[in-house]
């Protein structure tokens, strides 16, 4: 049987989720998205409080019953994120995706389970970062509007 973790160490992991959910969020945020560094955090936070009451609150039980009911809530709220434009585009699917990651960076952090929870936000992280560093996105839609431009004379 696992030890009850101490006031100050519950504490200690409600912060560190907040806080790695905001610098998640800021990303977000400074991309212009909807959900941002509050919502991540918040994300963060609630999913590290329902991992630490899973653990202090019913010892003995199934503590991943409490995971999956997080992992299924933030499913329907990342689903209000996601919208389908005008022009059939899918816009806020990585926001999504982020608030799910930060979701499991809360569980892992409230579960005790800290390399876990600090590599995947700094995964997390560099995901959301690359494209802003490397342009990816940008390049393969370049080459896109290339393609279709030569298509369209070549016809």
């Amino acid at each position: 049987m696992t030890t009850l973790p101490t006031d100050l160490e519950t504490v200690g992991r409600l912060v560190l989720a907040a806080v790695l959910g905001y610098v998640i969020g800021l990303e977000r945020e400074s991309a212009g998205q909807a959900a941002g560094e509050r919502t991540h955090a918040l994300v963060a936070l609630g999913s590290a409080a329902f991992a630490l009451l899973s653990i202090t609150a019913f010892p003995g039980s199934d503590t991943s019953r409490v995971a999956a009911g997080v992992v299924t809530g933030l499913g329907f709220l990342g689903a209000g994120t996601i919208l389908k434009g005008e022009d059939t585009r899918v816009r806020g699917l990585t926001t999504a995706a982020g608030i799910w990651a930060v979701g499991a960076v809360g569980l892992a952090i409230g579960s005790g389970r800290y390399v876990i929870g600090l590599t995947t936000a700094v995964i997390a992280g560099v995901v959301l970062l690359s494209e802003r560093f490397l342009r990816i996105g940008d390049r393969l839609a370049h080459r896109r509007s290339v393609r279709n431009a030569e298509d369209v004379t070549q016809r």
